[in-house]
């Protein structure tokens, strides 16, 4: 019998996702790039989100359509399949692909929010990623969302499981700013 690696993208939704995504505006639309088997699209679905997620693998993708429209693309070695589109959120959990940072990033519509997390540099020395290619540099995350309002980010280890990551919450702020200041709650209510 052949084994199988488990589908990746099960279980509860991260937590840094969770805690940020009151930032979303009603009703938006959310991608989420390198869905698995869809447990972000399943969090942001359940609280009325229309949620759209690719992934190069079709078993993620049959599994994530339950909770949304599911898109089987390999983006790193093909197009980038939401070119022109924008999304009111844009998540990324546990990926990187540095051709795709910028498509990632311009995916934001005015008002809306990135919600990124992903292994950095010293993930090496407690397991896998350990190629560079996979593991963000200090400042990486931030230099790619310049463009963006930074509301929170964080750059260290966490010891359960035993991992260094670098993750943001952002909003691209409309122009020109109309209005009040922007309001990016620092908790959800």
């Amino acid at each position: 019998m052949k084994d199988v690696a488990p589908l990746h993208g099960t279980g509860a939704p991260s937590g840094w996702i969770v805690r940020w995504s009151h930032l979303l505006p009603a009703n938006a639309t959310v991608l989420d790039v390198a869905c698995g088997a869809g447990r972000h699209m399943q969090w942001f679905a359940g609280r009325g989100h229309a949620v759209t997620g690719v992934d190069r693998s079709p078993e993620a993708t049959a599994a994530a359509g339950a909770f949304g429209q599911a898109i089987t693309a390999d983006i790193e070695s093909g197009p980038w399949p939401f070119a022109g589109q924008a999304f009111g959120a844009v998540v990324v959990t546990n990926y990187l692909w540095r051709a795709r940072m910028a498509d990632i990033v311009a995916a934001v519509a005015p008002g809306g929010v990135l919600l990124y997390e992903t292994f950095a540099a010293g993930n090496e020395t407690v397991g896998k990623p350990s190629r560079a290619d996979f593991l963000l540099q200090p400042g990486e995350l931030l230099a790619a969302c310049a463009d963006l309002r930074v509301v929170a980010y964080e750059d260290g280890f966490l010891p359960e499981p035993a991992r260094f990551v670098q993750r943001i919450a952002a909003i691209r702020v409309p122009d020109p700013l109309e209005g009040p200041p922007l309001r990016a709650l620092l908790e959800g209510n």
